[in-house]
């Protein structure tokens, strides 16, 4: 503050605002990546929280009590949840059992393709057979540490399970407390703006995640009707692995072709790989072309470029949860850059709205050489 009592304001050379934006973006996703452990399921709970709260306002307007109504609903949201997993270890425990012949036709496969390599391009069996001994032994080296990854990564999804329905119980119940805390945090001019980007990340969130439940429901059907066509063997538990694997952009669907291609291999033959292949190919076109298009991203407006990045952000700092919240997040952040005005430019940056090509906003003209003089 001045003598005369007005602030004083520091004009900071760019070199110092551009160094103080740099630490505080890599502090920011320091405090991500040390927090992943209480952030993440406060994340999920703030996002599910706001997906039941349409069922606790519907069943406290049919006279339950607050506490009751989001009892109901947590109970509900979680049977379906669990009903899904049994049906998925119900479809594991078949799986196992054939777990003999599945080893057996693999190991058959790889001899036969160990054969055709050989024949091919004329390398020698053994030197095949070392290769594939020296993979096995690396593998069985490494087992302990992905046992401890596995074990980790199983505890924490557990611990997150744990957390969310206790995480979830108290957003619904504390909504009036902490929609009056963010009240308090602004002046009473900048809330019918607060009310505007609340009520619109409430539709988007809500209107992202059941559309991608409607996207999982039509791509595990799609899936498991094209695998029983095919013939390849547990053809519903591939397929729903797939559309759950899908859930994760860009890289889920990716990761879900491998496995009907390998349990065609291994149980079917050649032809069954490739038409799996090709049916899963064809499932993601209409999946990204028709699906997302009128279902999921009806109103989460990120262009592919900006998708791609924050999932891979996302990934590094917190694993497939990262992936698969990054989208809504950064949909989030996008309504509140849109509505300040200082962070506009952000806001358009993550939007799909392409410019016209045919407005030229900068004029690049090519500065004329003088000709050097004769002597």
């Amino acid at each position: 503050m001045s003598l005369s009592g007005s602030p004083r304001y520091i004009n900071l050379p760019v070199y110092s605002k551009l160094s103080l934006i740099v630490l505080g973006i890599l502090g920011f996703f320091y405090i991500l990546y040390v927090g992943a452990d209480i952030l993440v399921p406060l994340v999920f709970s703030f996002i599910f929280a706001i997906l039941l709260n349409p069922v606790v306002n519907f069943l406290c307007g049919k006279g339950l009590n607050r506490v009751l109504s989001i009892f109901v609903a947590l109970f509900i949201s979680f049977a379906v949840i669990l009903g899904t997993l049994y049906f998925i270890g119900m479809q594991l425990s078949m799986f196992t059992e054939s777990l003999p012949q599945f080893k057996e036709h693999f190991t058959k496969l790889v001899n036969e393709a160990s054969e055709w390599f050989s024949v091919k391009f004329n390398i020698a069996r053994p030197s095949i057979d070392g290769w594939i001994e020296k993979i096995k032994k690396d593998g069985m080296s490494n087992g302990p540490a992905m046992i401890g990854q596995t074990l980790g990564t199983v505890s924490g999804i557990l611990a997150v399970v744990l957390l969310l329905p206790v995480y979830m119980f108290t957003i619904l119940y504390y909504k009036p407390l902490l929609l009056e805390f963010v009240a308090e945090m602004f002046d009473k001019k900048r809330h019918p703006l607060v009310a505007e980007v609340l009520t619109e990340t409430k539709a988007l969130v809500q209107s992202y995640l059941v559309g991608l439940l409607i996207e999982m429901l039509l791509v595990a059907a799609m899936n498991s009707v094209g695998l029983l066509i095919i013939g390849v063997k547990y053809a519903i538990l591939i397929g729903t692995i797939g559309a759950i694997l899908n859930l994760i952009p860009y890289l889920g669907g990716i990761i879900a072709i491998l496995l009907p291609v390998l349990m065609a291999l291994a149980t079917g033959n050649p032809a069954q790989a490739i038409w799996s292949c090709a049916l899963y190919l064809f499932v993601q076109f209409i999946d990204n072309n028709i699906i997302v298009t009128k279902i999921v991203a009806s109103k989460v407006k990120i262009n592919a470029l900006i998708s791609i990045v924050v999932v891979l952000i996302g990934g590094a700092l917190w694993g497939l949860s990262g992936m698969f919240l990054s989208i809504p997040i950064t949909a989030i952040a996008k309504v509140i850059f849109d509505r300040i005005e200082t962070l506009k430019p952000l806001g358009f940056l993550l939007g799909d709205n392409q410019p016209d090509v045919t407005k030229v906003i900068f004029q690049f003209k090519k500065k004329k050489v003088p000709k050097p003089e004769g002597n």
